[in-house]
């Protein structure tokens, strides 16, 4: 099934209907998507990482999720499919997904979905309008990135078990550069756009052409990942580097997001959360040109294509430390197509070829 989860888009199979082995799956999955190929002209990829996304769904061995979602990147330009990280966006349509191929049965008004995201080993529990036990996508919800409107979903993400702060303390310096690093769902490093002598509010086709800043960049994400205790991150998607400027159009803080080297169009649920979070610790980057709001848990993060509201709060631990509480978005999803997909022919053995019913 293909779907659009929030502002990104993938295939979603059944675990049983993909080759068990890692390494035969990822074979199967390049050919599928059409990779390595910047147009990915031969497959189901939009030639760009957010449109290059695939979710594998089964029913949870774990008693406090439904399904285990297992997300995974598909490199554009090389033979690559990576683990390494969640994806927030997907994760909008694994609920549906689960109804639609009777993982779980649906409500007659709503369904709570639990989701174990598999990469990670976090829970998420998204809830979704099922009137007359189908799943509605229509609806009034809109989402900036996203044209139009569609039913609204609700992803709720309990407290996470790691250290918010991964490297234990509020801010570090990277050559010489303040940055923080923050894990609610997304490891993540903050860093004020000025300190890399911009102004945060360039577009990403202008940020993706600063040959210099890219460098700089690269550094700063190489040294953040073994301080975060990732080691060397010089092959993942994970750390993600996201810098900051005031808000402009009403929001708490003005966000440019590289995953990892192209600049995000918008900003990842996983890491908007991270961000949300971060803006909440005292003395963290950020911090003090950020607008927060007076009262309540929302927090507005702008991008460039617009905004995403995250429902964020912390409290601490016996030690004093920062510790998220409550964290929640609400997202949209749809349904494109729903079928079988052909594999590229590939000068390797024969594997399984895809049909509604399982491979075959």
């Amino acid at each position: 099934m293909l779907m659009r989860g929030g502002t990104s888009k993938g295939a979603y199979f059944l675990a049983r209907d993909l080759p068990t082995a890692p390494a035969a799956r990822d074979e199967l999955l390049l050919r599928v998507m059409g990779s390595p190929d910047e147009r990915q002209i031969d497959g189901l990829g939009g030639a760009h990482p957010l449109t290059s996304k695939v979710a594998v769904v089964s029913p949870s061995t774990d008693p406090r999720a439904d399904v285990d979602y297992l997300f995974l990147q598909v490199a554009v330009d090389r033979p690559e499919v990576s683990a390494r990280q969640n994806c927030g966006n997907i994760l909008a349509g694994i609920g549906p997904f689960a109804v639609e191929r009777g993982l779980v049965a649906a409500g007659e008004e709503e369904t709570a979905v639990r989701i174990r995201m598999v990469n990670s080993g976090d829970l998420a529990t998204a809830t979704f309008p099922t009137p007359g036990g189908r799943v509605r996508y229509t609806g009034d919800a809109e989402i900036s990135g996203v044209p139009g409107t569609a039913a609204p979903v609700v992803i709720e993400f309990p407290p996470g078990e790691g250290k918010l702060l991964p490297t234990g303390d509020v801010r570090d310096m990277i050559d010489g550069i303040p940055v923080t690093c923050v894990d609610n769902g997304m490891p993540t490093v903050l860093v004020q756009a000025t300190d890399l002598k911009i102004t945060g509010f360039e577009t990403p086709k202008d940020l993706e052409a600063d040959l210099a800043l890219a460098d700089r960049l690269h550094e700063l994400r190489l040294a953040a990942g073994e301080l975060m205790g990732l080691g060397d991150v010089s092959d993942t998607t994970v750390p993600k580097l996201t810098l900051l400027a005031p808000p402009r159009r009403g929001g708490a803080i003005t966000t440019r997001t590289f995953i990892p080297v192209r600049c995000h169009t918008s900003i990842g649920v996983l890491g908007a959360a991270s961000v949300a979070a971060g803006l909440r610790i005292a003395g963290g980057v950020g911090a003090d040109i950020a607008q927060r709001p007076d009262t309540g848990d929302r927090i507005r993060i702008e991008h460039p294509t617009g905004f995403l509201d995250i429902e964020s709060s912390l409290g601490t631990d016996a030690a004093g430390l920062p510790v998220a509480r409550r964290t929640a978005v609400v997202r949209t999803a749809r349904k494109i197509f729903d079928g079988a997909v052909f594999p590229s022919p590939a000068e390797t053995a024969p594997l399984p070829v895809l049909t509604p019913g399982g491979p075959r």
